[in-house]
Formats: structure tokens, sequence, C-alpha cells
């Protein structure tokens, strides 16, 4: 079972079909996907899942805190299911490919007093943005 599926069923989440089959398409450690691939990938699997099924349970799954929308330029939100472990975003400015990284430091650390501007600051986001080996090859 995934991890995704394992916190959900330890909240109490019902488990429907179609829920099921959204959090196992979100399984793994670097998925970002969007909500139509989602939607796709949750067709192979379960015919009959509706485009409303999918952004509702994705919806839900954000309000839950279990799984974290993606928001990189002006493409599509993605979904992320590795909310539970801090990670940064290393995104390709061509195809825009996802990857979670894991530098060692504490970002909110490296902010000094005197550029908190009085923010309590409460949490971070980092992008890295580049190109991914596949674009860097072609380019």
């Amino acid at each position: 079972m995934s991890d995704l599926l394992e916190r959900l069923r330890g909240r109490g989440w019902r488990m429907t079909a179609q829920r099921r089959v959204v959090a196992e398409v979100l399984d793994g450690e670097h998925v970002h996907l969007t909500a139509d691939e989602v939607h796709a990938r949750a067709v192979a699997k379960l015919p009959e899942i509706s485009r409303a099924t999918v952004y509702n349970t994705l919806g839900e799954l954000v309000s839950l805190g279990e799984v974290l929308e993606v928001a990189t330029d002006k493409r599509a939100k993605r979904y992320d299911p590795n909310a539970h472990r801090p990670h940064h975003h290393l995104v390709c400015a061509q195809c825009g490919s996802i990857r979670d990284v894991h530098p060692t430091g504490n970002p909110l650390a490296d902010l000094p007093d005197t550029e908190r501007f009085g923010f309590t600051v409460s949490d971070v986001e980092v992008t890295y943005r580049g190109l991914c080996p596949n674009c860097a090859s072609v380019a």
C-alpha cells in the first residue's frame, strides 16, 4: 500500500473506489501531475471516473494537507503527495518537469532579521529553475 493510502486510512478517510484510484495515481516520490494527468491515469484504472470526481478529490486531499498544490509560472497546477517531508522543487524551464529536492540547511534561518521587515515567517517555498538533462541535451 502506498504512503498516501496509508496516511488516508490512518485519518479514517472514506475510501471509495474513485478516491482510492486518485490516491494510487498520486503515489510516488517525484509525482507532480496536473489534474488532467491524474484524470487520464485514473480513467485507465477506473473508466467510469469523472473529471469532476478527480477535481473534487484533489481539492479534498489538498484541504486535508495530504497533497500539496504546486504552481510553477503560468503552467497548470500540479499535485504533490510528498506533503509531510519538507522539500523544495527543481523545475525545468523548458518542459516543466518537477523533481523534489532536499537541500541541507534551514532556509528560514538563512533570512537575516534585517530582511524580515517585521514579518513572522512561518514557511518557505524555494523553487530552483534550470534545464533537465533531456532538454539540456537538445538545447
